[in-house]
């Protein structure tokens, strides 16, 4: 039995692995030009985190890539990465990250639930992930740096991209309807694996 768990905690960190890497490629590597704004990915990735890996690993995930920022591995916007980036107006959507996961894969439950279920499960991710990262964005452009304009800046830096990101966290809503039955059964036959070695 010890074997098999071992087997299953390796593809639980497999798992988590590949959403922080994921995360990290995409944060640093993928903007595509676009109307209004451009498309970036970050926050349908953490939904999609959540989506298909459950709400424990896609907010530990998340977790990971926020930690590994903090402590200075450049993995935020612009290859940067410190402590000292909690200072950053944005840095209230990584903290949205965890916690659209973690909603994400709560509503979602299980496999084998209608589609309204998984999209439900992004949008409320989606709206969980604004609902932290503008007031953040406020409270650090108006109060820590002392800006003006703060209703444009919330605009054209915030509120233009939801558009983008509800119509991406929709279609991540229908990729996890169609590829975790897959996914549920790979688990599920790693956790049958070997019984009869394990019984004798």
């Amino acid at each position: 039995m010890k074997k098999d768990k071992v087997k299953i905690l390796a593809a639980d960190i497999a798992e988590c692995a590949l959403f922080v890497t994921l995360m990290c490629v995409f944060t640093l590597f993928v903007k595509i030009p676009f109307w209004p704004v451009p498309l970036t990915f970050q926050t349908v990735i953490s939904v999609t985190a959540g989506l298909t890996l459950g709400w424990k690993k896609g907010a530990i995930s998340m977790a990971v890539y926020c930690f590994m920022g903090l402590v200075g591995i450049p993995v935020f916007t612009g290859f940067s990465g410190s402590i000292l980036y909690v200072l950053q107006p944005t840095f209230g959507y990584i903290i949205g990250f965890i916690f659209s996961a973690a909603v994400a894969g709560l509503i979602a439950g299980k496999s084998s639930l209608p589609l309204w279920r998984y999209i439900l499960a992004a949008v409320a991710a989606f709206l969980v992930n604004y609902l932290i990262g503008i007031p953040y964005f406020a409270f650090i452009w108006q109060f820590h740096l002392q800006n003006d304009d703060l209703a444009h800046y919330v605009l054209v830096w915030n509120v233009l991209y939801m558009p983008k990101d509800l119509v991406l966290c929709i279609l991540s809503g229908v990729l996890a309807k169609i590829i975790l039955p897959a996914i549920n059964k790979g688990r599920s036959k790693l956790k049958r694996s070997e019984p009869e070695k394990n019984d004798i």
